[in-house]
C-alpha cells in the first residue's frame, strides 16, 4: 500500500517532469536547439508568480503574470538565438544556452535566494477521489490532464495541419523555408513563448513539493532532459511516458530505505541508460 500511494503521489512530479520534458522537446523539434536555460527561465516565472501572488495580486492573475514573464524571457532567449546563432551548429547553441544558464542562475539566486523565502500556493491541493485507499488529489488530475494536453496537441499540429508544416520547414531547412515565404522569424517567437510559459507552469505545479529555491528549479532541466531522451528527441509520446515513469519512480525509491539517498540522482541513472541502449551496438574497438 505504501509503494502505492508513492506512485500515485509520483504523478504529480511525473506530470511536472513531462510537461518540463515536453516543452524542451518543443524547443529542440521547431527550433532546433537543445535548451539546458528552460528551467532557469521556467523559475523565473514560478517565482514571478509567487512575488505577485506575496504582493497581493489575486491568483488568477497572478499565475498568467508569471507565464508572461517566462514567455518573454524566453522569447528574448530565441531572438538571440535567430540573430546570431541561427546558422551555428546544434553543439554551438547548446553551448549558448549553458552560458545562458549559469547568467540566469546567478541572476536567480541573487534575486530569489534563501535570503528571500517565498511560500508557493497549492490551488488545487483538495482531494479529488479515492483509488484503492489512496487518495488522488485534484493537482495530480490536473498536471496529468496539462502534460496529456501538451504532448497530443504538438503531434496533431505537426502532423495534420498546414502550420505544422512551416514548422517543421521552419526547424530542418530555417533559410530556405524563408526564402520562400513562410514567415520564421514570427513562428519561431510563438514556439520560444509557449515552451518558456509550459516550463514556467510545470515549475509553478511542482514548487510546493519539490522545488521551493531557484536553484532546485533551475536544475529540474536534468530530468526534463532525461525524459526528452527517453523520447529519443523525437516522440511526444515517449518524452511524456519518460516524465511520468521517472517521477513516479522516485517517489517509490523513497519509500525504499536503501534508495532514499538516491533519488536525487534517478535522472542520471535514466540519461546513462538510455545512452548505453541507444549506442549498444557501436564497436569501440574499431578503428577511427
Amino acid at each position: 500500500m505504501l509503494q502505492l500511494s508513492a506512485a500515485i503521489a509520483g504523478l504529480v512530479t511525473g506530470g511536472a517532469y513531462a510537461l518540463m520534458g515536453l516543452s524542451t522537446l518543443l524547443t529542440y523539434r521547431l527550433v532546433a536547439v537543445v535548451n539546458f536555460a528552460q528551467a532557469a527561465v521556467g523559475g523565473f516565472g514560478a517565482f514571478a508568480m509567487v512575488v505577485s501572488y506575496e504582493a497581493g495580486v489575486p491568483l488568477a492573475l497572478a499565475v498568467p503574470a508569471g507565464l508572461v514573464v517566462a514567455a518573454l524571457l524566453h522569447m528574448g532567449l530565441g531572438v538571440v538565438m535567430s540573430r546570431w546563432f541561427s546558422e551555428a551548429t546544434e553543439a554551438a547553441k547548446a553551448a549558448v544556452t549553458i552560458a545562458v544558464f549559469v547568467v540566469l542562475v546567478a541572476a536567480g539566486l541573487r534575486l530569489f535566494g534563501a535570503q528571500h523565502p517565498h511560500r508557493f500556493p497549492m490551488p488545487f491541493d483538495g482531494a479529488a477521489l479515492t483509488l484503492g485507499g489512496v487518495v488522488i488529489t485534484w493537482t495530480a488530475v490536473v498536471t496529468m490532464l496539462l502534460a496529456v494536453l501538451f504532448a497530443v496537441l504538438p503531434t496533431v499540429l505537426l502532423r495534420r495541419t498546414r502550420t505544422g508544416l512551416l514548422l517543421r520547414a521552419m526547424s530542418e531547412r530555417p533559410t530556405t523555408a524563408e526564402l520562400l515565404g513562410v514567415a520564421v522569424p514570427r513562428l519561431s517567437m510563438v514556439v520560444w513563448g509557449v515552451a518558456g510559459a509550459a516550463s514556467a507552469l510545470a515549475i509553478m505545479i511542482i514548487a510546493p513539493q519539490l522545488a521551493t529555491n531557484f536553484g532546485s528549479q533551475a536544475l529540474l532541466i536534468t530530468p526534463a532532459l532525461a525524459a526528452a531522451l527517453v523520447g529519443s528527441f523525437r516522440s511526444f509520446l515517449w518524452t511524456f511516458v519518460g516524465g511520468v515513469g521517472l517521477g513516479v519512480l522516485q517517489n517509490v525509491a523513497g519509500t525504499v530505505d536503501a534508495l532514499q539517498q538516491y533519488r536525487g540522482v534517478l535522472p542520471f541513472v535514466v540519461i546513462l541508460a538510455v545512452l548505453l541502449w541507444t549506442r549498444r551496438g557501436d564497436r569501440w574497438d574499431t578503428a577511427s
